[in-house]
């Protein structure tokens, strides 16, 4: 009896050291029990893709998905936007998004769960529907990050928002929640916060990068007027081509010289329509360009200088006022992500903690577009933050390096991400939440 009292003390504090296991042991084990039904889901997601504007279905999977957690469910904001709301108390108020909608691409992956479907685009065409930039898996993790946390309410205080945002690839998405009262109807998000799959990453690993991470982008067409005849006659004629040309070579000059060489910025032309027949100079050529950039003031030169540039030309080339060239900035605009450094430094602070400091990858800004970043530009001017996550294998990576071949890249027929980058990507995402809504 006495050697029995004198473990008891000892059985205590082992029985506490149990109870009081480091929360991410805890985060982790829940995250294993939940990978085989999110893994259904994600083969699922994958299987039934459906791209901007159409992500009905997408959409009240993932809100039922929610639903059955105990989150207040409004479907159809800003199109087939879903908004998912936890309140777990007093505290702060935390956004969590993911992106919803698929490619135009046929499916090459080869897996055994790929994507057959096709659809009808917005000019009437079929075409092929497939996962082809990993939105797949933002759901699959976001999916598994709420399920965590609905389970784990005793070490958070504070309000969960969830969004399932459409449209991304369109850069429509986001404006479209913003502009359905997504900050007026909803709780108002203390921080934003997203993850995106990256092609070049190993899994495993979490890429960051602080500040400016992914560009304004402006899709821009140009309608080029001339006269058209005979052309063996060009002399009767004013050629919109010659003057397309000349345009064309002169925009180069708008980021060489009249841009500072350390902003950032791309004028590209992307497309070049004109003329139906070899001996015909036609009325118009179309020109379609994409232009890139950081901060507003550089993307307001680089439009005013488009349009200085076209009609310059046309004035040279002896074109009346009313044959100038048409410059069309269209209604797509994405503005620039701009990760806050301070939640960078807060949220990077709890990956280390967690995974490790080796996890850590620091990423060069992108030219690329992503319009998470509009959430961090509205009037309240809310901390915003967009970490990659890995998603290549190893192997994948070291094979392509060995054949000398570049790795499927996003929008690639054949991207096929790791799947084991779920599981880091829920663990990784629960803990930057469970720090910004921390008890202590």
């Amino acid at each position: 009896m006495i050697l029995l009292m004198k473990f008891i003390p000892i059985l205590l504090l082992l029985g506490a050291s149990v109870v009081a296991a480091p929360l991410q042991n805890v985060v982790r084990e829940h995250v294993n029990r939940e990978i085989p039904s999110l893994m259904k889901l994600y083969q699922h997601l994958h299987a039934n893709p459906e791209i901007s504007f159409q992500e009905a279905k997408t959409g009240q999977r993932l809100g039922a998905e929610l639903k059955g957690l105990g989150f207040n469910v409004t479907q159809n904001v800003g199109g087939h936007g879903v908004v998912c709301i936890l309140r777990n108390g007093k505290g702060p108020t935390v956004l969590v998004r993911t992106d919803t909608d698929a490619l135009p691409v046929k499916e090459a992956t080869g897996l055994s769960f790929a994507s057959t479907r096709t659809t009808t685009n917005d000019l009437g065409k079929t075409v092929p529907t497939m996962h082809a930039c990993a939105h797949d898996v933002h759901m699959t993790c976001w999916t598994g990050v709420a399920r965590v946390l609905a389970k784990l309410d005793k070490e958070w205080k504070g309000t969960l928002v969830f969004i399932a945002q459409p449209a991304e690839e369109r850069g429509a998405g986001a404006r479209a929640m913003l502009a359905d009262g997504l900050f007026k109807k909803f709780p108002l998000p203390d921080y934003c916060l997203a993850l995106h799959v990256s092609s070049d990453q190993p899994v495993g690993t979490l890429g960051y990068t602080s500040g400016f991470a992914m560009a304004n982008v402006d899709s821009v067409d140009i309608i080029v007027r001339g006269v058209g005849g005979h052309g063996s006659q060009p002399q009767s004629a004013k050629d919109p081509i010659v003057l397309a040309a000349q345009i064309v070579l002169a925009l180069q000059t708008i980021v060489s010289r009249e841009i500072h060489p350390l902003d950032p910025a791309v004028v590209t032309v992307g497309s070049i329509h004109g003329g139906t027949k070899h001996n015909i100079i036609p009325d118009e050529v179309h020109l379609q360009l994409t232009i890139r950039s950081y901060s507003d003031e550089v993307r307001e030169k680089l439009i005013a200088a488009i349009k200085r540039i076209a009609k310059g030309q046309a004035m040279a080339a002896g074109l009346p006022e009313e044959r100038h060239p048409v410059v069309k900035v269209k209604d797509e605009y994405t503005p620039a992500a701009y990760n806050d450094p301070k939640l960078v430094t807060r949220v990077n602070g709890v990956f280390e903690k967690w995974l490790g400091k080796d996890v850590l990858i620091e990423r060069k800004p992108t030219m690329g577009g992503e319009d998470f970043g509009r959430y961090g530009r509205t009037e309240h001017k809310i901390p915003i933050y967009m970490f990659r996550l890995g998603g290549v294998s190893p192997a994948a990576m070291k094979q392509a390096q060995a054949l000398g071949q570049p790795l499927p890249s996003l929008h690639s027929a054949k991207f096929a991400p790791d799947t084991n980058c779920i599981k880091t990507g829920i663990i990784a995402m629960t803990a930057a939440v469970l720090e910004l809504l921390s008890k202590k």
